[in-house]
């Protein structure tokens, strides 16, 4: 993959960031390539602004180099843009409702103590999580920060209300579980790492009361998503690893089980394909035993909001191919991949993207160029926050000699020249 999420606005380039943390460190770019084991010559484009970004494995070995966090030299985006309505979500009331003050006070005084609503029962918390959850599939990242930390103040409301019923609160435990992991993705895709990481820690202890082991399963899926998010390669592949022996599948497991083993597959192929070339064959055994599960399986599923079947593991092949600079095999795979439209929006966009980056690759802009617009109408909102995304239209509209095109329309649709 190319270069991740970017600082609202664009002000600097990566290639920038790049030159002031090498100067910063006292590091020629022969040095930094040396210690970064890449090419000089990608550095030496970076910085001159030739080339606007580069694969991921790439950045994560230049962060890594550099010791800062890799979302530190692509940028991040920093805050939800205004809904249409006018209003704005706010990351700041995302991170209260993560950490509230009152936990660290105890002293009873957490606002939603005095709401004189009644707290809603064990299924309407459900349905509100599944409509959280169908909002955040379809990209709808200002919707998601707008009702999310209602959802997570409701439910540990409800946690505390269910006291004396164990089934009820079991159920609010479960739902709290899996707003907290919500909450996760949404802050690392925001640049917040640090309440990211809080917000899986607090989803981890939320599903240990749950007493569910799917959902400690699924939790530790995300956590590994955060982590490779964060750079963090090594402990992202190590905690899908760990999680996944735990699973330990056979040929009479159940569905669900198969299907949550073959997702901490995919993580940790995710983190493994980023740390680099030495890597790839792990990399391929780890797609061919999720593709196994998939098989297993026979059909495609949604098990705590996550995809996973034979189209999410074709889907994912195609990632990988990208990112191992398999140009040419990532566009054969792209052409086979079964039954596209069931899954949900943000990952036929991210599929769209990603056959975008393979058609880069080789120089076919104006394909990447259509490839992008539909991922544009999959999922419009979420290609406005999606880094790589947003930096491969930059990247292709700096080559481009026209002044209007669809390409211009679509960056300025991305507000990449505000």
């Amino acid at each position: 993959m190319w270069g991740c999420a970017m600082h609202e606005g664009l002000e600097t380039s990566i290639g920038d960031r790049l030159g002031r943390l090498r100067t910063r460190r006292g590091l020629t770019q022969e040095r930094l390539a040396e210690s970064a084991e890449v090419c000089v010559d990608i550095i030496r484009k970076l910085e001159q602004n030739r080339r606007r970004t580069a694969r991921m494995a790439t950045l994560n070995q230049l962060a890594r180099a550099l010791d800062v966090d890799v979302s530190v030299l692509v940028g991040t985006p920093v805050t939800f843009e205004a809904r249409p309505d006018g209003s704005a979500p706010s990351v700041l009331a995302l991170r209260r409702a993560v950490s509230p003050v009152a936990d660290l006070l105890g002293d009873g005084t957490e606002p939603d103590r005095e709401d004189p609503e009644e707290p809603p029962t064990a299924g309407a918390l459900r349905a509100s999580l599944r409509a959280t959850e169908g909002i955040r599939r379809a990209g709808r990242m200002g919707e998601v920060g707008a009702v999310l930390p209602q959802l997570i103040r409701d439910a540990r409301a409800a946690v505390r209300a269910f006291e004396g019923s164990d089934r009820d609160r079991t159920a609010a435990y479960a739902v709290l579980a899996e707003a907290y992991q919500v909450a996760a993705t949404t802050l690392t895709a925001l640049g917040n790492p640090d309440a990211a990481f809080t917000a899986m820690e607090r989803a981890a202890d939320a599903a240990r009361r749950a007493g569910d082991p799917h959902l400690e399963a699924i939790g530790a899926a995300t956590l590994a998503w955060v982590l490779t998010k964060q750079g963090r390669l090594e402990d992202a592949e190590h905690v899908a690893h760990t999680q996944a022996d735990r699973i330990e599948p056979t040929f009479r497991s159940q569905p669900l089980d198969l299907s949550l083993w073959g997702i901490l597959l995919l993580r940790a192929a995710t983190a493994a394909v980023r740390q680099g070339e030495r890597h790839y064959d792990r990399v391929d055994e780890l797609l061919r035993m999720a593709t196994a599960a998939a098989a297993g399986i026979g059909s495609d599923r949604l098990d705590y909001a996550t995809p996973f079947g034979p189209t999410n593991t074709a889907v994912a092949k195609v990632n990988f191919q990208v990112e191992m600079d398999r140009c040419a095999d990532a566009l054969g795979t792209a052409r086979t991949v079964p039954d596209l439209a069931s899954l949900p929006p943000t990952w036929r966009a991210r599929f769209h993207v990603d056959r975008a980056l393979a058609h880069a690759g080789l120089d076919r802009d104006e394909a990447a160029t259509r490839a992008l617009l539909t991922a544009e109408q999959d999922a419009p909102e979420w290609m406005r926050y999606h880094g790589t995304a947003r930096r491969l239209v930059a990247d292709l509209h700096s080559r481009e000699r026209r002044r209007t095109s669809p390409l211009a329309e679509l960056a300025d649709r991305l507000h990449l020249d505000e």
